[in-house]
């Protein structure tokens, strides 16, 4: 069984991001993966506070302590993105950037949402920084474009194309890990 961390990667009250990663946990689920569903919100990091480069691992904060342990508890990582100014959000950028070895030889993907594009403008802006810090990105782009019209009650109601394209995701994901596991030693 593969482990995916779900991270969600905007903080903003009233996001479209949290019933789209309800959604993608579901399928994940349903694919009999384990979930580890990440709120960046619920997590709350603070702005890098750490006193040493996070390659060293000398952790001194509690919070960088728990967030390198979930971290490196994943097998996988699933990105709910959204576009912000043709980027990804500060939120996702500092949840990244707190850590450097948990990443490494782990599959990433990306279900980036936003308007005309569906995020994908973001979802490339995040590729540089995934690539450094060791994730490696499964070819699979779930691209939500206009997500609003997609939402029923509070909740996300995919289209058969968002379905089938988050079930290649999820299948590359678990091979992926299977495939990086040695690397991960």
């Amino acid at each position: 069984m593969t482990r995916i961390m779900i991270i969600i990667g905007s903080v903003r009250p009233g996001r479209i991001g949290l019933p789209i990663a309800h959604w993608v946990r579901d399928r994940v689920a349903a694919a009999g993966h384990e979930v580890d569903l990440v709120d960046l919100a619920e997590l709350n990091l603070p702005f890098m506070d750490e006193p040493e480069h996070p390659a060293k691992r000398a952790y001194t904060k509690p919070h960088t302590i728990a967030w390198s342990a979930r971290v490196e508890q994943a097998d996988a990582v699933l990105l709910v993105s959204p576009e912000y100014n043709h980027s990804y959000s500060p939120a996702l950028k500092n949840a990244l950037d707190f850590l450097a070895l948990e990443w490494q030889g782990k599959p990433v993907g990306v279900v980036s949402y936003g308007g005309a594009s569906g995020g994908l403008r973001g979802a490339a802006a995040l590729d540089a920084v995934l690539t450094t810090i060791g994730l490696v990105r499964v070819p699979v782009d779930v691209a939500i474009n206009g997500p609003h019209a997609q939402l029923v009650d509070g909740t996300f109601a995919a289209d058969a194309k968002n379905d089938a394209t988050l079930a290649k995701l999820i299948d590359g994901l678990g091979r992926y890990a299977e495939a990086l596991r040695p690397l991960r030693g």
